[in-house]
């Protein structure tokens, strides 16, 4: 089966530095053995998802990795390459596309990379989370994604400091 993905991206002037902590700062961490531990403390539905509030941050979202693609390129490579990708995501929010097609989990949680072009300008790019997940052909999970959708375009554009 083939699906069309729609790459969504969202250009700043802001400084790279600027936009990594504006999003680091609108998103919650669960990196390292933060999320095993928020599950495994958990006993029931209630504490799970009290558990998982407490690792959100201002747009629901948290971090489950961060890869900085810049530090390993300007290493290897040379340059001033400035590049981060994320894996972020809220398995609250996951949730709610899973209980109707557990292959959703493919997709969720996300990625997002920012990086700083050529022209120092910086970027900040997804795969559009409906694109995605229409290979399911499930309107549930459509439905689902749709509310994905403008989370994410809520948390791209604080982060880039776009209305």
């Amino acid at each position: 089966m083939k699906v069309e993905l729609e790459y969504v991206e969202l250009v700043s002037s802001l400084p790279f530095d600027v936009v990594v902590e504006a999003f680091e700062s609108a998103t919650g961490s669960v990196e390292g053995p933060a999320y095993r531990q928020a599950v495994a403390a958990a006993n029931t539905t209630a504490e799970f998802e009290a558990n998982i509030r407490k690792q959100e941050s201002t747009s629901g979202f948290m971090r489950f990795l961060t890869l900085d693609h810049g530090a390993w390129i300007n290493k290897f490579e040379g340059g001033t390459a400035k590049a981060r990708m994320y894996t972020i995501g809220n398995p609250l929010i996951a949730r709610t596309m899973l209980r109707h097609e557990i292959a959703a989990g493919l997709n969720v949680p996300v990625r997002v990379v920012l990086f700083e072009d050529g022209e120092k300008k910086t970027r900040l790019g997804y795969h559009l989370p409906s694109s995605l997940m229409a290979a399911y052909g499930n309107a549930d999970v459509q439905k689902a994604c749709a509310a994905l959708d403008a989370k994410l375009e809520r948390l791209a554009k604080t982060a880039m400091g776009v209305d």
